[in-house]
């Protein structure tokens, strides 16, 4: 489950009476045009009427959900993945479980989060969860998001569009840390909240009371927490579990090419950025190095396990190579600059996910690849937080490289000493750190070997052709998704939908089921009795299907699912001793934790495409997006499963749900 792309707030967040629906908010926040903006120099994107983190002290706690609800909710899950036997066990596992341990769990659990109101009760589980994994980080957490071309080819040039993204990069950074960024807001009613007038009245409201001044006026901050790991941090491999390092002193870029490693100053000693006639010298100089490809290219170890890679840094520290592998870890973020050219989208993300392994360091906060022909993207590391605070930075970045880029095509370089100024790091390594690499290498090659990836267009209709049905968009490209592997495989199977919980203070996700026995009976209707039920019939299956998961997703992003509160109470259990109790030793709890189906929506002016790879061996790993008139999904697997089949039985399916919609008979 980590691997799954958090970039959209999938849900509705329900207020005294109204209902945001914060999916379409993510993407109307990320695609607005912010109107207190007022253009500065060219050091700040923006400059905010509202301090950035204003609303942050008085951002509503993500609530616990009572435990009668919790079990309610995990039965209801369950019952379309087992038969009448099987949910009759699991049935009587959980009500024991909450009327015993699972009572005294939740009341240490509640008493717990009182005494630390300063965070979320899962925020602390979280981080261990990813930080004690020990798989590698490629193909099971980091996920990528590709940017759309430049609209303006000539600036996808790769060398004007590198250094036009990292001087947008610096920007964000700076206006970021000048509390200047333009604060994560949702504004149900616009007019009122999203307006110079108020912004300048909501400014003086003092921060613990902030948030309920926005919600006056039917405004809902989102958490901006995780916003200060962006910039100058890397995960650190322990043995056992891995820390998270941020210095934000570094000023240096990190640059990678041919599995070559540089570094360089694009922020100067008084905080400024560096003028990118500069940066793109001392670009162009990396470009132009004739440098073979690295022999022994370090960035394949942050592909390693986890207890491997941390052996290795340790033997990397003691032969001497302390400071450079400071340089790296405290670099604002990593460039990659690819030598290759993408033929098609599937090759864009195979390379966007985990490339050759070689010029990628996979465990900075983020990387901006860019390759030969100006395909860019974004691959992330996922411990520190989840895609809302990157998908925001993209969409920035991708908005000001596109509308006030800083250098042109035919814009000279500066005529300086980027011999001087950029520095090639030489690491010493010893035969063990070379065989270390080799095996590295290997194991990476190995695993990615196994990865397949494909994608389809539905162009039949999307987004409003379904809003003017009455459906949710969502809820019908979750049940093509049950549709199709019913039809391929004859199974209701676990279902990860990724669903964001912002709208709490250091709230993470929460995860929406889709799999529902409403989905189950109109799956099963669709595919193998289309005519044994009218029009009709088949459209009253639909609206059930999209109000039932309307439910969901209000709930999930009020932080009233099931799997984050039994997450926590488990991890209370094994922090204590506890032996766990029988709830979680059920193979159906197994089960429901094994999700064939992950998944993730992403839709974006900036993102052309977004994925990751699937969390289970016999998995899928299912991007998505519902756009206005077509429907797009890129989709991995390994394997055990046939993505290509699953793709075609998926596209069968949305081709059945609008013919319903359009009021036609099945073929």
């Amino acid at each position: 489950m980590a691997s799954l792309l958090s970039v959209q707030c999938a849900a509705s967040l329900k207020k005294s009476g109204n209902v945001i629906h914060l999916r379409r908010a993510a993407v109307r926040i990320h695609s607005r045009e912010y109107s207190s903006r007022k253009t500065t120099s060219s050091e700040y994107l923006h400059e905010s009427v509202v301090p950035s983190m204003h609303y942050q002290k008085s951002l509503p706690r993500l609530p616990i959900p009572k435990l009668e609800d919790t079990i309610r909710r995990y039965l209801a899950a369950q019952k379309p993945l087992l038969d009448e036997d099987q949910f009759r066990t699991t049935e009587k596992t959980a009500l024991d479980f909450q009327a015993g341990v699972g009572k005294q769990l939740h009341e240490e659990l509640v008493t717990q989060d009182k005494n630390n109101k300063h965070t979320s009760y899962i925020s602390g589980p979280w981080f261990d969860m990813y930080l004690s994994a020990r798989d590698s980080v490629v193909l099971n957490f980091n996920p990528f998001m590709s940017f759309n071309p430049d609209p303006k080819q000539d600036y996808n040039e790769q060398l004007v569009r590198s250094t036009n993204m990292v001087c947008s990069a610096v920007r964000f950074m700076k206006t970021l840390r000048a509390g200047l960024l333009e604060p994560e807001v949702f504004h149900l009613n616009p007019a009122k909240s999203n307006t110079d007038r108020f912004k300048s009245l909501i400014r003086w409201v003092p921060s613990s009371l902030s948030w309920y001044g926005a919600f006056m006026v039917n405004a809902y901050p989102l958490d901006m927490s995780q916003y200060f790991r962006l910039f100058n941090s890397t995960r650190i491999p322990k043995r056992g579990r891995d820390e998270l390092f941020t210095e934000e002193k570094g000023r240096h870029l990190l640059v990678m090419r041919k599995g070559n490693m540089y570094v360089f100053d694009i922020v100067d000693r008084d905080g400024n950025l560096v003028k990118p006639a500069e940066i793109q010298s001392h670009l162009k100089f990396i470009l132009s190095d004739s440098a073979a490809a690295a022999a022994f290219p370090l960035g394949v170890l942050t592909s390693e396990n986890r207890d491997v890679w941390a052996g290795l840094r340790d033997k990397l520290i003691s032969a001497g190579n302390s400071e450079d592998l400071r340089l790296v870890d405290s670099a604002l973020f990593c460039l990659c600059l690819d030598d290759e050219s993408m033929r098609d989208h599937i090759h864009i993300s195979h390379n966007m996910l985990h490339g050759d392994g070689c010029n990628r360091w996979y465990d900075k906060s983020f990387s901006i690849i860019v390759t030969k022909d100006g395909q860019a993207a974004i691959n992330f590391e996922h411990s520190w937080g989840d895609g809302v605070a990157v998908l925001r930075f993209q969409n920035e970045i991708f908005k000001d490289t596109t509308e006030k880029p800083l250098v042109h095509p035919g814009s000279d370089p500066a005529a300086v000493d980027s011999a001087s100024a950029v520095r090639r790091l030489h690491f010493n390594l010893d035969a063990e750190l070379q065989q270390g690499i080799k095996k590295a290498k290997e194991n990476f090659n190995s695993a990615v070997s196994r990865l397949t990836i494909d994608a389809i267009q539905f162009q039949r209709g999307g987004k409003e052709q379904l809003k003017k049905s009455k459906l949710s968009p969502d809820a019908v490209a979750q049940l093509a998704f049950q549709m199709g592997f019913l039809r391929q495989y004859g199974q209701t199977i676990a279902t990860y939908e990724s669903c964001s919980t912002a709208a709490f203070k250091h709230g993470r996700t929460e995860t929406i089921r889709p799999a529902t026995m409403h989905t189950k009976c109109c799956s099963h209707a669709f595919v193998f009795q289309p005519d044994k039920h009218s029009v009709e019939e088949l459209r009253g299956l639909l609206n059930d299907c999209s109000t039932c998961h309307g439910q969901l997703t209000k709930e999930a992003a009020m932080g009233q699912g099931f799997d984050r509160h039994l997450f926590a109470l488990r991890y209370l259990a094994c922090s204590k001793g506890q032996a766990l109790h029988g709830l979680y030793t059920d193979p159906s709890y197994a089960a429901i934790n094994h999700n064939v189906l992950s998944t993730s929506t992403l839709t974006s002016p900036a993102v052309s495409l977004g994925g990751f790879a699937p969390v289970v061996p016999d998995g899928f790993g299912i991007g998505y997006g519902v756009h206005d008139d077509w429907i797009g999904c890129n989709v991995s697997s390994y394997p055990a499963r046939n993505v290509h089949e699953f793709l075609q039985c998926v596209h069968k399916s949305l081709e059945d749900i609008f013919s319903v919609v359009e009021g036609k008979p099945l073929s």
